[in-house]
């Protein structure tokens, strides 16, 4: 038994021999086919993916020495960065997000399923070989043919026939279709361990962000409790004073609103810091309030190092994960459209098969036999090419799409530093402008409480002195964090968060000449 691929057109050939036949002799006219086709595909070549056409800088525009921030030669270890805030609830919180996050655990089984079809991808080299075993067994009361053919005895009993075989089947990747589909794999594997490596990023400067965004909420309500004492105090002051007939009920009045008005602000503000618990929980991993015990007592916001250190804007490329995705799904792209080139050229198709057949009957000897058949068939698409053509089309549009999207990552992932750089020196400069703040309204709103227990000042200097307080100290608390949120930004953009492995290739965009 043997298996013969169906063709439109082409060469076929076939060997068989059995028991006492001769085999045929393979012919140089139906050979010199498959022998060209090889030939030519050897000298078949790949298409090289198109660089990206986007201008990377030398240097950072924005790097401001005075925020603490320096340029360096080389790219530093950003794997786990979040050690360098020195805040272990923190670092623990992201240990535990990396080892049970539902996201990475996703990311982790595509990262599988790419290398598993990449497996596959590489099979298609390799001859098909299957195995075939058979028994039948018949018994016939009129007689059966003993040696098969005339002159056989033909007695009643039972016959059995026994058969054993293996057939091949294999494919010479002669225009390198299948080494086109192997390296669209391999990109789409290497596309899968970028991805995770970048849920990886993503999910850490996300924990960090929302227990910066924690601390701070603990941060403002912790300043409105201490402003509602003491508002508090100030009130009984005032009702005092009015009831010794020193003020007017006005000032009763005035100092009860306030009271009321922070006391209106400590509910949203408890609100914030729930769903902040809340989410970092589910990011790590565990049901909404698995973490409140651990997040109950507050905590000073995290602080940005003093000084913080950024490479050049290429290493900075080749550290993201998000840009060698990009690159590596434009690398399959380009492999696809080289595959569907191929399916315009012929495939050489060659099979075999080698078996054994035995008879036997009854009590009677039976007759043994060997098989085996070669067969080669070279097909070319005729009718077809105009619909493989439109196929080419779809997938040179598909590697356009590949490309757009790598540019545009480039582009983003430059923006995303030079925001952040902004961002965190900007946020240096307006918290040192706080500090100062925050200290002179504090000084003067105890003065102002002094002074009007002396009966010096009127009560509404007292109330904006502390509306004062209660706004500058609530905005210092703001810029603290947004400082550590855009040193995470930073991070973060810097591509920070996972460790290289060795077989990572690193994109090559286009560097700016200037």
């Amino acid at each position: 038994m043997s298996h013969e691929r169906p063709t439109d057109s082409g060469t076929q050939l076939r060997e068989q021999t059995s028991a006492g036949r001769t085999p045929a002799r393979l012919t140089s006219r139906a050979v010199a086919p498959m022998l060209l086709a090889v030939s030519v595909g050897c000298v078949s070549t790949r298409t090289v993916p198109p660089a990206a056409a986007v201008a990377v800088p030398a240097a950072w525009q924005h790097v401001d020495q005075d925020a603490g921030v320096r340029a360096t030669g080389a790219q530093e270890d950003l794997s786990g960065w979040w050690m360098r805030l020195d805040d272990a609830t923190l670092s623990g919180l992201i240990d535990t997000a990396m080892k049970g996050s539902p996201t990475l655990r996703s990311a982790g089984a595509k990262l599988r399923e790419a290398r598993a079809s990449r497996g596959l991808a590489g099979k298609d080299y390799l001859p098909t070989v299957t195995a075939t075993v058979s028994a039948s067994r018949s018994r016939s009361s009129q007689g059966g043919e003993v040696a098969g053919g005339q002159g056989g005895l033909n007695i009643p009993g039972t016959q059995n026939l026994y058969s054993a075989g293996f057939d091949a089947s294999w494919e010479p990747d002669i225009f390198g279709a299948t080494s086109s589909a192997v390296r669209a794999a391999q990109a789409d594997l290497e596309t899968s361990e970028a991805d995770l490596q970048s849920a990886q990023v993503s999910l850490a400067a996300e924990v960090a962000r929302n227990y910066v965004e924690l601390r701070s909420y603990q941060g403002h309500l912790k300043i409105a409790r201490d402003n509602l004492r003491s508002q508090d105090e100030i009130l009984e002051l005032v009702t005092w004073r009015a009831q010794a007939g020193l003020v007017s009920e006005l000032d009763v009045q005035q100092a009860r609103t306030t009271v009321e008005q922070t006391r209106a602000t400590i509910p949203a503000i408890e609100a914030n810091v729930a769903a902040s618990e809340h989410r970092l929980a589910v990011l790590t991993g565990q049901p909404p309030t698995a973490l409140s015990q651990l997040l109950a007592a507050p905590a000073e916001i995290p602080k940005v190092p003093d000084h913080l250190a950024v490479g050049i804007p290429a290493d900075t490329l080749r550290q993201r994960p998000d840009v060698r995705s990009t690159e590596r799904k434009l690398v399959a792209a380009t492999a696809r459209v080289d595959q569907a080139r191929a399916a315009l050229y012929p495939t050489l198709s060659l099979s075999g098969s080698l078996g054994l057949e035995s008879l036997t009957f009854h009590g009677l000897t039976g007759s043994d036999a060997v098989n085996h058949s070669v067969l080669g068939s070279l097909a070319a698409p005729i009718f077809d090419r105009s619909r493989l053509k439109l196929q080419i089309e779809v997938k040179s549009a598909e590697q356009e799409q590949a490309l757009s999207s790598y540019e545009s990552t480039i582009l983003s992932a430059l923006e995303d530093v030079e925001n952040a750089l902004v961002s965190l020196g900007n946020a240096r400069r307006r918290c040192a402008a706080l500090s100062d703040a925050a200290q002179a309204a504090q000084a003067a709103a105890a003065l102002a409480r002094s002074r009007y227990t002396a009966g010096l000042v009127a009560y509404s200097t007292v109330l904006d002195t502390e509306r004062t307080l209660l706004s500058v100290e609530d905005d210092l608390t703001t810029c603290v964090a947004d400082g550590t949120l855009a040193a995470v930004q930073l991070y973060k953009a810097l591509g920070g968060g996972w460790e290289a492995t060795p077989s990572a290739k690193a994109p090559q965009p286009r560097r700016d000449p200037r």
